[in-house]
C-alpha cells in the first residue's frame, strides 16, 4: 500500500520559519537543544513557538548525550511529541526515557558509514519508534550537508520506520525517496540560507519534489 513520505524540518530557531514550514506542508518541526550547535534554541523560545503553531504538527527535540532527567524536563516544558537522540545513548538510557512516569517517544539517530551492520540497531528495536539515518562525518553529529550510500540501507534490515537525513536537497530528494522508501525525511541544511535561517524557496521546491515522487509511485 502506498503512503506518502512525511517531512520533518529541523533546526527551527524562530517563529517565522516554523509558520512558513507548516504553511508549506511539513509534518514535523525539530528543535535542537545542543548548545554547541549553530541551530541551538533555548527551551523558552521553543516553548513560545510550540504554543503558537497549528495543531497536528509534531514537535521533535534533538539532544546529544544529555542527562535523561533534563531531557524529560524539556519535553514536558515545551510540549514535545518526540525525542531525537544523536549521541552515544545506550539502549538502557533509551529505556529510561521510554518507560518513565511521563514516557517519551524516541527516535535514535545513527551516523552511517560502510561499517554499519544490523547488529548496531538490534538492541534499540524495542525501545524506539524509529531510526534516523544520517551521514557519518567525524566530530559532527548532524547538519552535515552530505549524503551517504543509500543503497546499503536495505542490508541493515531495520524493523522500525526509517527517517532519512543527510544532505537532502530539492535536487536529490526524489532519488533518495525512490531508493530508500523511508517513512519520513529530515531536512535541515538543504533548505537554509545559513544555519538557523530557512530558505523558503528551497523548502517549497523540496516539498514539490517529494510530492511528485510520491504521486508517481501511486501510478
Amino acid at each position: 500500500m502506498h503512503r506518502r513520505t512525511r517531512i520533518k524540518m529541523c533546526g527551527i530557531t524562530n517563529m517565522e520559519d516554523a509558520e512558513e514550514g507548516i504553511r508549506a506542508g511539513v509534518d514535523a518541526l525539530g528543535f535542537i537543544f545542543v548548545e554547541e550547535s549553530p541551530r541551538y534554541i533555548e527551551p523558552e523560545k521553543a516553548k513560545e513557538i510550540a504554543a503558537n503553531i497549528s495543531p497536528f504538527v509534531d514537535l521533535v527535540g534533538v539532544f546529544i548525550d544529555r542527562d535523561n532527567v533534563e531531557v524529560q524536563e524539556i519535553v514536558d516544558y515545551c510540549g514535545l511529541s518526540y525525542v531525537q537522540l544523536h549521541g552515544s545513548e545506550t539502549p538502557e538510557y533509551c529505556s529510561q526515557l521510554a518507560y518513565a512516569a511521563s514516557p517519551c517517544k524516541l527516535i535514535k539517530a545513527f551516523r552511517i558509514n560502510d561499517s554499519a551492520t544490523p547488529e548496531d540497531f538490534q538492541p534499540y528495536q524495542d525501545v524506539v519508534q524509529g531510526f534516523l539515518l544520517d551521514t557519518y562525518v567525524a566530530e559532527q553529529a548532524g547538519g552535515t550537508g552530505s549524503t551517504f550510500n543509500w543503497d546499503m540501507i536495505e542490508s541493515l534490515t531495520l524493523q522500525r520506520p526509517i527517517i532519512l537525513a543527510g544532505g537532502l536537497t530539492p535536487e536529490n530528494v526524489a532519488e533518495a525517496i525512490d531508493t530508500v522508501r523511508p517513512f519520513a525525511i529530515d531536512v535541515n541544511s538543504g533548505v537554509e540560507i545559513r544555519p538557523g535561517l530557512k530558505d523558503y524557496d528551497k523548502l517549497r521546491l523540496l516539498l514539490d519534489a517529494v510530492w511528485k515522487v510520491d504521486l508517481a509511485r501511486i501510478g
